[in-house]
């Protein structure tokens, strides 16, 4: 299983439609093969933070869906992002919290 985990750094009053933008991305991509979990959402404390989890099958699957993504026209940039950052990690077991 691999972990797709990031934050982004938006404009406070921007951020509601840098997460509308990305509504039908994420209906895309949990439709495809191998996603388990695909979501941004908004920090409830931070109003300038939104972040992006995303769970897939394999490293197969999360190499189709970044291929699709590099192949996709791009849209324009939501204004208002002033950083961010995505890292991938590879899980090697899985189970319940604290065991």
């Amino acid at each position: 299983m691999l972990i797709v985990a990031g934050q982004f750094v938006v404009e406070p009053d921007k951020r509601d439609d840098f997460l509308r933008s990305r509504e039908e991305g994420m209906r895309k991509s949990r439709s495809e093969p191998g996603c388990i979990t695909y979501v941004f959402s908004a920090d409830p404390i931070e109003p300038n933070l939104v972040y992006l989890f995303e769970r897939w099958e394999s490293k197969e699957a999360l190499a189709a869906h970044l291929a699709g993504l590099a192949s996709a026209p791009r849209s324009a940039d939501v204004p208002g992002v002033t950083m961010t950052e995505i890292l991938q990690y590879d899980i090697a077991s899985v189970g319940p919290v604290g065991s």
